[in-house]
């Protein structure tokens, strides 16, 4: 392990160790095995005398708290939080080994780099350096590396929350993701997701008639059915929302008049979409619309047989203040007359938000404001989800945040989210350990 005399050096040592444990949650109880982590990450801290609280609800399902107590307890606290686990990787689309963390050009290459081990290791160094400095804060600072995120957070946060509030829930969270620089003709503008997207991801059952494959005419095939299901489904257009946060964010980014207005306007924006590069195509198109994306599909017994039933899941992303009721009232909407032959077993799991006018969102300005002169936060929705709901529905404020150099654009950010040749440079790991740093100070003394 690299020294704390480099902390760059230091923090990309304990990155590239994160990302060769492979710790890969493929949804399953028995995947994710980030006991490796948590005990990699014990040893880390442990070697500055930190203690740790580790958490264990599933075999190897394996999270780990670490604190620097208060002095002041109606001093404000907050939590640092990062995942360990990772997506599943297909290395037939990879330049290099997803799991080697290969120092290249000075970037650091494999699964998780950015979603988001990078935040789990600067958090970590930041923490230790703070000890080692020895920081004495007035409110709470407090370190979670918290298993099963990328499996809607069962056997993680979600349970911490729910068998261990007083260990883990404090007044401000900051975890992924954010940060990315953004130009305008104003300066740097940083995203902070104060908001994120609700699921309702649903499995859908669709019901035929057995028979000989060798007769289709006239058969009832379900997955004949299920094709349409899905036809449907990707067509159907749910209705534009113009929400406060996406309007906070437009009005933040200083575009022109004209792109700001059609931005801003329900009616246009849909047509604009179509001449926007596809990645800020996808983004618009995600912060302003409930989306249903058909994922999966599991059909057939024999492929001689006529299949009698499919199952079909599919992910769909709602918006701030859309409940399930009016979700699946969409959805038989979109299968119009095939609707009574698809039973919907759905997981509604709302949206929630933070307030942007709080202590944390002034200290996150302020500090990021001197790592990237000219800098300034706009709040954001998160498209997807993050561990940051478990604790808003608690109490806490939570914020997606971080800070990333001009190297890591964000059209590159956005596609190696669960994406091939995932990579984070190394100025951008120590900005955001600098962050944390700086933060934790500014907030807690």
């Amino acid at each position: 392990m690299a020294t704390s005399d480099d902390p760059t050096a230091e923090v990309t040592d304990l990155l590239q160790q994160l990302i060769r444990n492979q710790c890969v949650n493929d949804g399953t109880v028995a995947s994710g095995e980030e006991a490796r982590s948590v005990d990699l990450l014990q040893q880390y801290l442990g070697s500055s005398g930190l203690d740790a609280e580790v958490y264990e609800p599933q075999p190897g399902r394996t999270s780990m708290v670490s604190r620097i107590e208060g002095s002041d307890p109606e001093a404000p606290s907050l939590l640092l939080m990062g995942h360990t686990d990772v997506v599943p990787v297909n290395p037939d689309g990879w330049h290099r080994d997803p799991f080697g963390g290969e120092l290249i050009d000075g970037e650091v290459w494999g699964r998780g780099a950015v979603d988001m081990l990078n935040i789990t290791a600067s958090m970590a160094v930041a923490f230790k350096e703070l000890v080692r400095e020895g920081f004495k804060p007035k409110g709470t600072l407090a370190y979670l590396a918290v298993a099963d995120e990328e499996a809607l957070g069962t056997w993680g946060a979600r349970w911490l929350v729910d068998h261990e509030r007083d260990a883990v829930v404090t007044d401000y969270v900051i975890t992924e993701s954010g940060g990315f620089q953004m130009p305008t003709k104003e300066g740097p503008r940083l995203p902070v997701m104060v908001e994120e997207k609700g699921t309702y991801w649903s499995t859908l059952s669709v019901r035929g008639t057995p028979g000989h494959g060798s007769q289709p005419f006239r058969s009832d095939n379900a997955l004949v059915t299920a094709a349409e299901v899905v036809r449907r489904l990707n067509e159907y257009k749910p209705e534009t929302r113009i929400g406060d946060t996406w309007r906070r964010y437009v009005e933040g980014m200083h575009f022109p008049p004209e792109l700001t207005e059609t931005l801003l306007s329900a009616e246009r924006l849909d047509a604009s979409l179509e001449t926007m590069p596809p990645g800020l195509a996808r983004l618009t198109h995600a912060c302003t619309h409930m989306t249903i994306a058909p994922t999966m599909m599991r059909a057939g017994t024999k492929q001689n047989v006529i299949p009698d039933s499919v199952e079909l899941k599919i992910d769909v992303r709602t918006l701030p203040g859309q409940t399930g009721e009016e979700v699946h009232g969409l959805l038989v909407e979109a299968l119009g007359d095939l609707a009574d032959r698809v039973e919907i077993q759905p997981n509604d799991d709302p949206s929630t938000s933070s307030a942007a006018d709080t202590r944390l969102w002034d200290v996150l300005n302020t500090v990021s404001g001197r790592l990237v002169e000219g800098s300034a936060l706009v709040p954001f929705l998160m498209t997807g989800g993050t561990d940051n709901r478990f604790f808003r529905r608690a109490g806490s404020v939570g914020y997606g945040f971080a800070l990333f150099s001009t190297r890591l654009r964000f059209e590159d950010y956005a596609s190696m989210f669960h994406g091939n040749d995932e990579r984070v440079d190394q100025e951008s790991l120590r900005l955001s350990t600098e962050l944390w740093k700086a933060t934790a100070r500014e907030l807690l003394s």
